[in-house]
């Protein structure tokens, strides 16, 4: 509840943001950053609700524990203010250090001025941090579990059977491996078969009845 409502403050609302054009300023030119261009692009696993926001990113070599009022780096994160090109508002993007593309981006609140952005301070960016840390989390749970199945089921005989479905998401083969284990896993059999093999019980069941014979491809 405290996360929540702390996240609120900072006008991290992500449906607020659909659709939002974002391009960046430079962090503080009078340094003479290094910077590089990298296309934005959020990667959440698409079950989670967040934006899809593209547009070009500045993703900059801070050095560490960098703190103005639109960039502030520490922790392994960077913050960084942006501007909207379709209305006045102001979006914020938290990318982890090493990563060429922000792991998230919200909306960022107005100053007092009603015109300039808020500008970034220890407190507001601890927040930014463990929002970011949370999302990034959650994703990476998803998408473990999109890519990993088992079941446990009884064959004929009455044993005791897990079978497990991995999906590998390669490029130019997508596949999956299924396997078994028997008590005390015991390893009973590994066979690729489909990325789009559909593991439920009967088919679980199915397979260890037939001697862990490779599944025949679907149509």
């Amino acid at each position: 509840m405290g996360a929540a409502r702390a996240t609120s403050q900072l006008g991290l609302d992500s449906a607020r943001i659909k659709n939002k054009k974002v391009s960046t300023r430079r962090c503080n030119k009078a340094f003479g950053t290094r910077q590089r261009r990298a296309s934005v692009k959020i990667r959440p696993h698409p079950n989670l609700e967040q934006p899809a926001l593209t547009d070009t990113f500045f993703a900059p070599d801070l050095p560490a524990n960098r703190q103005e009022p639109r960039c502030w780096s520490g922790d392994g994160w960077t913050a960084q203010v942006l501007k909207n090109e379709d209305d006045d508002g102001w979006a914020v993007a938290m990318s982890k250090d090493g990563e060429a593309e922000p792991a998230l981006v919200g909306p960022w609140t107005m100053g007092r001025d009603k015109k300039s952005p808020k500008p970034l301070d220890v407190n507001a960016f601890n927040t930014l941090v463990k929002t970011a840390s949370e999302f990034v989390r959650r994703h990476e749970q998803q998408l473990h579990a999109s890519l990993h199945q088992s079941i446990t089921v009884t064959t004929r005989e009455g044993a005791r059977v897990t079978v497990a479905l991995d999906i590998v998401p390669d490029e130019d083969s997508p596949h999956a491996l299924l396997s078994a284990l028997g008590q005390g896993d015991e390893p009973l059999a590994v066979v690729q078969v489909q990325a789009s093999f559909r593991l439920t019980r009967a088919s679980a069941t199915a397979w260890a009845d037939a001697g862990f014979a490779k599944p025949a491809p679907r149509e």
